[in-house]
This record gives structure tokens, sequence and C-alpha cells, in this order.
């Protein structure tokens, strides 16, 4: 009867992810293209998509501390899908800076919540092999995530080239629209008690800032997260300028994809359970180390193509890491409240930041900025000695 329940809950996760990873997929590749298309010049686009960006670092967070305090994750999450898919057939009716600026900025507040949501409920329902409790891996859903993701980028560039740029608006909603009604099957984390500080307004986000375990889980994913800041801004520009094809490009930003579906549903789940959280995290410093100065000294396609799979250690296996270590270290009925400052204000702002940093960098430096980004891989690998610590009951209220 449990192998039943668990592979039904499963099932409902792996269904949600898939139609929210799809979401994105099929229009963060050609949103901005849309965008200009309505009228922004490059100067206002830049602004639009920024300060996107800076709501998304608050509504987050928000979200998450609303839904630990009335202890309803899925509705809050349902309430911003469903929110998200309406928002999104808005851009169909606007034209020129002030609307398309409102509309995005209506658009990233609705959307930034949903991940942090789904990792939260997700996180709750899984069972980690080390708890003693038969159940899924978090990686399964993760990875499907991902997988969606890459189905979402090639099905939106099949579409536009087809049909135009307007019609990733209607995928986009179709599909968060069914992500809202996949997250209505999946369980309620529910707790039996909520202590009286965690639904104080102030007092959750100031219990997790007093645990130095999740303190440092934060400080490790932004430094080894936020490096790849400059990859994903000046790669295929990188690449570009030496010779490499658009269709090489593509090929290797693929492979790095592909790696880390790999990593959470094959290999992560196992390195993380025989490694530990924090040997898992060490070994993506590392990783972070050699992929960053490879990237730094050489544009070579075979080097290259040795580097990406690299991806998968550097994000997955270190998501996956920290997914664990969150999962019982976590005071219970503050799921919602860790994910958002583990994935917004940690990682989100790091990554921010350090994306304005690489420009600067790559303005001055070029390729040779790279190793800025190896250096805080290097800065984030004597901190995961830090992870290394009994967890089982460490902050956990019953």
């Amino acid at each position: 009867m449990f192998d039943s329940v668990r592979s039904t809950t499963l099932t409902r996760f792996i269904l949600l992810y898939a139609a929210m990873y799809a979401a994105f997929g099929v229009a963060s590749p050609f949103l901005p293209a849309f965008l200009s298309a309505r009228g922004l010049p490059p100067e206002q686009l830049g602004l639009v998509l920024g300060t996107g960006t800076a709501v998304r670092l608050l509504t987050a967070p928000l979200a998450g501390r609303i839904g630990d305090l009335i202890q309803a994750l899925r509705v809050v999450l349902i309430v911003c899908a469903a929110l998200a898919a309406s928002v999104t057939l808005g851009y169909l009716a606007g034209h020129g800076f002030w609307i398309l600026l409102g509309m995005n900025l209506l658009h990233a507040a609705s959307l930034a919540p949903i991940t942090v949501l789904a990792d939260a409920l997700a996180l709750g329902s899984a069972s980690p092999a080390p708890s003693g409790r038969r159940g899924f891996e978090y990686g399964w859903v993760r990875g499907t995530g991902s997988a969606a993701f890459i189905v979402g980028i090639l099905l939106s560039g099949q579409a536009v080239s087809a049909f135009g740029l307007d019609l990733i608006v209607y995928l986009q909603a179709l599909l968060l629209g069914a992500a809202a009604f996949a997250a209505i099957l999946v369980p309620e984390l529910i707790h039996a008690r909520t202590a009286d500080a965690v639904r104080a307004p102030a007092g959750g986000v100031l219990i997790l800032l007093r645990l130095p375990l999740f303190r440092n889980l934060v400080l490790v994913a932004a430094l080894i997260l936020g490096s790849h800041a400059m990859h994903d801004a000046f790669a295929v520009i990188r690449w570009s300028a030496t010779g490499i094809s658009p269709a090489t490009a593509s090929l290797l930003w693929s492979e790095s994809v592909a790696a880390e579906v790999l990593v959470f549903f094959v290999i992560g789940p196992a390195l993380v359970t025989w490694l530990a959280p924090a040997g898992a995290a060490a070994i993506a410093a590392l990783a972070g180390m050699l992929r960053w100065a490879v990237m730094a000294q050489t544009t070579d396609v075979i080097a290259l193509a040795l580097v990406q799979p690299l991806h998968g250690i550097t994000f997955a296996l270190l998501h996956l890491a920290c997914m664990r270590l969150i999962a019982r270290t976590v005071p219970q009925g503050l799921e919602g409240t860790a994910q958002a400052l583990y994935g917004t204000v940690g990682i989100g702002a790091a990554t921010a930041l350090l994306t304005l940093v690489s420009g600067a960098l790559y303005a001055r430096l070029g390729a040779q900025g790279f190793w800025v980004m190896a250096a805080l891989s290097a800065l984030a690998f004597p901190l995961t000695w830090k992870l290394r610590q009994p967890v089982f009951g460490e902050g956990r209220t019953q």
C-alpha cells in the first residue's frame, strides 16, 4: 500500500515539475526578443528585465513566508501559478515601455515563488535514503524539470520559426495553467504543531539565520552557484568570438544540461548518500575550480566538451546536497522560508551581483575573468568542511 501511495505522489510531482519547467523553457530564450519586437529599445529592455529580477528577490521570500505562516504552501503555489498564467496572456495586449514594464513586474512577481514553493512541497514528501523511510528522491522530480526545460526550449524554437514570437505567450500560459492544476494534486505539507516563534512575522527568518549549518549552506551555494554567472552571460559570446559556430555552441550548452539531468536522475542521489552532503559540496567546489580554469585558458572544442559535463557536478550535485541538508536541518513549519532564503536571497542575489561583476571583468580581462570564478569555487572548498556535522534532529521541532 505504501508503495502505491509513494508512486502516486511521485507521479503527481513529476507532472507538476514537467509543466512548470516546460513553461520556463518555452519562454526563456525568446522573451527578450518578444519584448524587443513590442517596441523596447536595448536600454529599456535591459531596465525591464533588470527590474523583473529585483522583484523576484522580494516576492519569492514573501510567498514562502506566507505559505509557512498559514501552513498552506500548496495553496500559495496554486494561486501564484494561476496568476502567472493569466498575467502571461496580458503580454499580448502590451506595447511600449510603461505597459510592458508593468506586465513584466507582475509576471516576475507571480512566477518567482513557484519553484521555491514546489521544492518545499517536494522535499516534504520525498524520503531521502538516510531517513530510514522508503520514498522517492527529490532528484527524480528535479531531473524531470531539467528535461522538461530542454523539451520546452526545443518546442519553442520550432514553434517560433513556424508561427512567430507571439506563440511563446500562449504556450507558457497553457503550461502554467497545467502547473496550477498539477499543484492541486500534490500533497500539502502540514505539521501537527508549529512553534510560536516560527509563526512570528520575522521569527522564522531569525531562527534560520541562527542555524550555523544553514548559514554555511547558503554561503557555499552562493559562491559555487554564483560562479556560474560569467559562463551564463559570456560563454557563447566568448566561443563565437573565437570562431565556434552557433551549432557547436548549442551542442556544448546542451551537453551541460544533459549532464545535469543525468546527475539529478541517476548519479547524484547515490553520490550524496555515499559522500554525505558535505563531501558532495566539496566535489562541486573542486569541479568548479577545474571548469572555470579551463574556460579561462582555452576555447579548444575538445577541451570544452570535456569540461561542460562538469555542470552536472557544479550545479546538480551541489543542489541535491543542499536540498538534503535543508530537509534534515530546517525546523518544521519553515520549509518555504528556508527555500526562499536559499534560492532567492542567497543564490539569486549572489548570481545577480556576480553577473554585474562579470560584465566588468569580461570587459577588462576577457576570458581571464573566469579565474575569478575559479577563485570563488576555491573559496567555497574549505567552507564545505563546516557542513560536516551531525544533522539529524538539529534544528527540528517535532
